[in-house]
């Protein structure tokens, strides 16, 4: 017999039209949760009537631009207007944006990830979490990437935004370590998404190597959010070998390897 939609948990997931988001909604709609779905574009509604059917669960879609921070508070009111209170929330949504930071690459381009990947970010998780405090349960999936672990040559911006993220995401995990939310880090590799596509890298020699399945990179993520970890780095062996050794090597070092993948026209 299914579960009544009141007695259900909730989880929000941000970025869910397609890719990890997408996935993560998965995971969570197979586990017993309804949903806010939160996407820009129209592909939300779809990705909502599949989870629909796939799971059984209550799916809210919003389609907003969390770009924008009166995108973030729509999606933070159309939450709050479920009345219900949040028990998952996956801040998964971002963007990338390759090239030379000088001359390859547009302002506004770079501007947008930065708004996306941090900016929304911090915004939703201030509306969302003090509410998850007060009850003293909940827990946070903060989409990282191994990237945030090295500098980035040609995707300098987007590196620097997941080592936002991922310092942003440890210093709360510390800060709430005695209020029963839990807070956890998701680092996946190269993932076969649209990522590199949207971000116009598809001439790098990281867009045509291996890639990951973005649905074993969630259901990685929602398993180490469900146990509560602080970190997991999802998919192939390789992307936890190069986490880990990213803990020693130089900077100068990680610089120069990043750049072997992902300056333009290295698929050559």
């Amino acid at each position: 017999m299914s579960t009544p939609s009141s007695e259900r948990p909730l989880a929000v997931v941000t970025g869910a039209s397609r890719g990890i988001g997408y996935e993560l909604a998965v995971q969570f709609a197979e586990h017993g949760f309804d949903l806010v779905v939160a996407a820009e574009d129209d592909g939300i509604e779809a990705a909502a009537d599949k989870l629909r059917r796939d799971g059984g669960p209550r799916v809210q879609p919003v389609r907003v631009d969390l770009t924008r921070a009166d995108g973030v508070e729509e999606l933070a009111a159309a939450v709050a207007a479920t009345g219900r209170p949040v028990d998952a929330l996956a801040l998964n949504a971002g963007r990338g944006a390759g090239g030379a930071f000088v001359g390859g690459t547009d302002l506004a381009d770079e501007l947008a990830v930065v708004d996306l990947n941090v900016r929304s970010t911090v915004h939703l998780a201030k509306r969302i979490l003090p509410g998850m405090v007060r009850r003293g349960s909940g827990r946070v999936l903060f989409t990282s990437s191994i990237a945030s672990t090295m500098p980035g040559p040609f995707q300098a911006v987007y590196n620097g935004s997941k080592s936002f993220v991922q310092s942003f995401a440890e210093a709360l995990r510390n800060e709430l370590k005695d209020t029963g939310v839990t807070v956890t880090s998701l680092l996946p590799g190269p993932t076969d998404t649209a990522f590199f596509d949207r971000a116009e890298m598809t001439d790098t020699r990281v867009a045509t190597g291996h890639k990951d399945d973005p649905r074993t990179v969630a259901e990685q993520g929602f398993a180490a959010l469900m146990r509560g970890d602080q970190t997991v780095t999802a998919g192939s062996l390789r992307n936890k070998v190069q986490t880990a050794v990213g803990k020693i090597v130089p900077d100068r070092l990680k610089s120069e390897q990043h750049r072997r993948m992902a300056e333009p026209g290295s698929a050559d």
